[in-house]
């Protein structure tokens, strides 16, 4: 059986964007049983120069849904960057996990060769689909998972594995 490119991005970012909400929930009740606004948890680093909760989170959903998006071959939707609280930033979740879902397999399966040119600080970066989905996009978006999970569970969120790979 093949693994085509819709079944190896969509379903993969929209279970990582449903696990990252239930890591964050349980972070959310952590917090408010210890009294920790919202405010401030989205604000908490693991160390003062990595990015901060909310920023792991957006860019979490920014990787998913740029991603699909691109090897769809459209222009991907756009987020402000602008949570402050965990009811905003499960809104964005929510958001983006919606519009992922709107990809049908036609739009994506047939990407692995499509060209995908990204505009960086340090320069642009050239991939072909298949490269950019399993070597750019799953890796960035785990990456950012992980982070928001590490500072969750940082924070004292009674969080382990199962909470980030969520049931099956």
């Amino acid at each position: 059986m093949t693994l085509s490119m819709y079944q190896a991005a969509v379903p993969v970012f929209v279970r990582a964007l449903d696990n990252l909400t239930h890591v964050l929930k349980k972070g959310e009740a952590h917090a408010k049983a210890k009294s920790v606004a919202d405010e401030v948890l989205l604000q908490t680093r693991l160390i003062p120069d990595m990015l901060p909760l909310v920023k792991q989170v957006q860019i979490a959903c920014d990787m998913a849904t740029r991603g699909t998006a691109r090897l769809a071959g459209v222009e991907p939707m756009s987020f402000e960057d602008n949570e402050t609280t965990l009811e905003q930033i499960y809104a964005r979740i929510e958001r983006a996990t919606e519009y992922i879902k709107t990809f049908k397999p036609g739009q994506i399966d047939g990407s692995e060769t499509r060209t995908i040119v990204l505009k960086m600080r340090s320069g642009e970066m050239t991939f072909e689909g298949q490269a950019y989905l399993l070597h750019f996009v799953i890796p960035n978006v785990f990456f950012h998972c992980t982070t928001a999970y590490d500072i969750l569970r940082e924070a004292g969120t009674e969080i382990g594995k199962m909470d980030f790979i969520g049931q099956a």
